[in-house]
């Protein structure tokens, strides 16, 4: 038994074991700063665009084309400038499915007669064969299933993020990070997508409704998270087994 066991603990340190093992006794190191725009959920996309058109000047006048403020925009209107994204997502959601399946089949085949060759029968075939019933089969089956989703989602949070570049029909491309560590617990929270200038308010923030391909993560890692996930022995079975 104990021989069976060696290559279970060889398969798990070399599938994630060793690099997990460096952690013990301590909390989960945080992420570097880096550049935001060099995150995968930032990269330099490409989108449809409309025709570039010209900007309408207008002589003699103060007042700037899209402007809030009079002096001065406090918007993020450049790559490099920061704006809040509000996060206030409830999402509610409850299914359920019923389903039953049932059928039963019957087949039943003889050969009394057959242009009188059915006299020859009995020399080919062994003498309990009755030739008027050849053939009797008989099937059922029944199948049922059901289902139940109730689920009831709350995530209310700002993060901070940086315009990552600005497209050629003026949307913004945006991209922030934010790491918490409590205890020995890290929680992060990741948001990416394309953003209207027109929708960022006076107060430089914008919602999370208003992103266009919005790329929300909200996850951890650490101790209690760890304890959490299965196993990865229960993992690759739970691949491997068919049942």
């Amino acid at each position: 038994m104990r021989t069976a066991l060696v290559p279970i603990l060889l398969l798990s340190l070399a599938t994630g074991g060793c690099a997990r093992l460096s952690d013990i006794g301590s909390a989960p190191t945080l992420s570097e700063i880096s550049n935001p725009a060099m995150q995968p959920e930032a990269r330099v996309i490409s989108l449809p665009m409309p025709q570039p058109t010209m900007a309408e000047q207008i002589p003699s006048s103060l007042w700037r084309t899209g402007s809030r403020d009079f002096f001065r925009d406090p918007r993020a209107k450049s790559v490099g400038d920061l704006l809040t994204v509000v996060i206030d997502i409830s999402d509610q959601a409850q299914l359920r499915n019923s389903t039953q399946r049932g059928r039963t089949n019957n087949e039943k085949a003889g050969l009394p007669n057959f242009f009188g060759l059915e006299s020859r029968l009995p020399a080919v075939l062994p003498d309990a064969v009755d030739p008027s019933s050849l053939v009797d089969l008989d099937s059922s089956s029944t199948s049922s299933g059901n289902g139940t989703i109730q689920r009831n989602e709350r995530i209310a949070m700002r993060v901070a993020a940086v315009v990552t570049q600005v497209l050629p029909n003026g949307n913004f491309v945006i991209a922030g990070r934010q790491e918490v560590r409590v205890n020995y617990e890290l929680r992060e929270m990741r948001i990416a997508g394309v953003i209207r200038p027109e929708d960022i308010s006076n107060a430089n923030t914008i919602e999370y409704d208003k992103i266009a391909e919005a790329r929300i993560t909200y996850g951890g890692r650490g101790q209690i998270t760890d304890v959490q996930q299965p196993r990865y022995g229960q993992q690759v079975l739970d691949v491997i087994l068919p049942f």
